[in-house]
């Protein structure tokens, strides 16, 4: 990955607004200022609440909240690094042109997830 492309992905994530930056049993509340692309479909900006299936733990369920009629479930799998906002819950987000794509949701500093990319 460049590191225009890194950079645009973290300061996406420093966009983020947390709604009481949750971050327990697998569940993570958060306000996207932007539309943003999740496995080929585009979510709106908004607030969402991103949760971990308890049984399968690389399903993500990704529902919008207080009006934000969207939700999905995602497939993901463990992430390599760490958390780009220390040890607060976070999403990262890429930036190609003019659109912005999950990448990762970060539960802690080293518990994160990442999208599994659509073949």
């Amino acid at each position: 990955m460049s590191s225009v492309t890194k950079k645009a992905a973290l300061l996406a994530a420093g966009f983020l607004v947390f709604a009481g930056g949750t971050a327990s049993a697998g569940v993570v509340d958060v306000k996207v200022p932007f539309p943003f692309v999740v496995q080929g479909q585009t979510l709106p900006a908004g607030q969402y609440r991103v949760e971990s299936d308890p049984l399968e733990s690389s399903v993500v369920l990704i529902r919008g909240e207080h009006g934000t009629k969207a939700s999905m479930f995602v497939l993901t799998m463990p992430a390599d690094g760490h958390d780009p906002a220390g040890n607060k819950a976070a999403l990262t987000f890429n930036r190609y042109e003019n659109q912005y794509r999950l990448s990762d949701i970060w539960e802690s500093a080293g518990e994160g997830r990442e999208i599994v990319p659509l073949r």
